[in-house]
């Protein structure tokens, strides 16, 4: 959460709405702001999403890596790293952050696909190409509002890094091509570059975990964990939001004028994504519960596993297929319908500590850094 919290109640004694500051209070609101503010500059801005799209190095889009360094750096400024080795040691969390990840979340996201899109080919390959893109960069962000242990995110998310790299290949031909193969299903052929995959998880996630381990690092060395908790942090924590405020307004921006074109398209994608949504998290929030992992930990696995990298999916998709394909659409859908839902999961977490006895809610404070 931001560092501009006042002191709450405990989640059993207030509702979750009076335990958040008032930025974060009012959090939809600015998501469903800057969704429309970048659709209406997609549409009725002659050239901007050309504009946008231009600005590249390589596959990746100059304006939304920085405005996804910008959100992600405070979050990773925060982590705690010599707190990190604990959770590499909890087989609980990594097996079932591995299973939920790279098993239960690509083939569900499979059935869906062929389920509500059997007769659109390329939106269905699209979504299977989103399953297959683990998030390594917003989940920070969700899992934080939502008070989930943010050394095991940072964990998680590095693990998926390394996954994706060399996983995503072999799994996009293992769902495109050889599944569909032997249940009797058209196929799709489809290349996917290890370049494109690699630089998006460099630059989307290995620049601001660098620049945070290392503020991290040289803060407390210079000048000890009070300050860099009490006083460096509560300076940096609203960037997060002010990032992700700008690259929901860029994402949307981008592809402003093709969501306005075909809206009954938008809404068959979206669907599937819903029910993709709430399943992967609902389940990785159940099987946190019954593993014994905790409320934080368990929100972290339910986030991690819901969580999409639409902007790798995005950048294949379009490298692959090409910018105004279906393909590409799918992935953009992503994003209009992840940013509400999950924030939405944000609250539904917080309600849910209820359901954790073990779990004591901390009483969240102006400045504390694990706000």
């Amino acid at each position: 959460m931001s560092d501009t919290t006042a002191t709450v109640a405990p989640a059993n004694s207030s509702p979750v709405l009076a335990r958040l500051s008032v930025l974060d209070r009012w959090l939809p609101a600015w998501i469903i702001a800057a969704m429309i503010l970048g659709l209406a500059l997609g549409r009725f801005v002659p050239g901007m999403a050309q504009a946008l799209d231009a600005v590249k190095v390589g596959s990746v889009s100059v304006p939304i890596a920085i405005g996804l360094l910008v959100m992600m750096y405070p979050v990773l400024a925060k982590v705690r790293y010599t707190d990190t080795g604990h959770v590499l040691t909890d087989k609980r969390l990594m097996i079932s952050s591995l299973v939920l990840n790279w098993v239960v979340a690509p083939a569900l996201m499979f059935v869906l696909a062929w389920v509500f899109l059997p007769d659109l080919p390329e939106y269905r390959t699209g979504l299977i190409i989103v399953g297959l893109a683990r998030c390594i960069a917003m989940v920070l962000i969700w899992n934080d509002l939502a008070c989930g242990d943010r050394e095991a995110a940072a964990v998680l998310v590095a693990i998926n890094s390394v996954f994706q790299v060399v996983a995503f290949g072999a799994l996009g031909w293992f769902y495109l091509q050889t599944l569909p193969s032997w249940l009797g299903l058209p196929t799709t052929s489809a290349e996917f570059s290890v370049v494109t995959i690699t630089l998006s998880v460099l630059v989307f996630l290995g620049i601001p975990l660098l620049a945070g381990f290392l503020t991290r690092t040289i803060g407390e060395k210079r000048k000890g964990r009070d300050w860099h908790e009490n006083e460096l942090l509560p300076e940096l924590s609203p960037f997060a939001l002010y990032g992700l405020l700008f690259t929901i307004v860029i994402l949307f921006a981008l592809q402003g004028h093709t969501i306005a074109d075909r809206p009954l398209d938008v809404v068959r994608i979206a669907v599937p994504l819903l029910i993709y949504f709430a399943i992967t998290f609902t389940t990785g929030m159940v099987a946190g519960r019954l593993l014994g992992l905790g409320y934080p930990r368990s929100t972290t696995l339910a986030f991690t596993a819901a969580g999409n990298n639409f902007e790798l999916a995005i950048a294949v998709a379009i490298a692959t297929f090409g910018v105004t394909s279906g393909q590409a659409l799918a992935g953009v859908v992503g994003p209009l319908i992840e940013v509400p839902v999950l924030v939405g999961l944000v609250y539904v977490a917080l309600w849910a500590q209820r359901f954790y006895p073990s779990h004591r809610p901390r009483p969240l404070t102006s400045g504390d850094p694990r706000s």
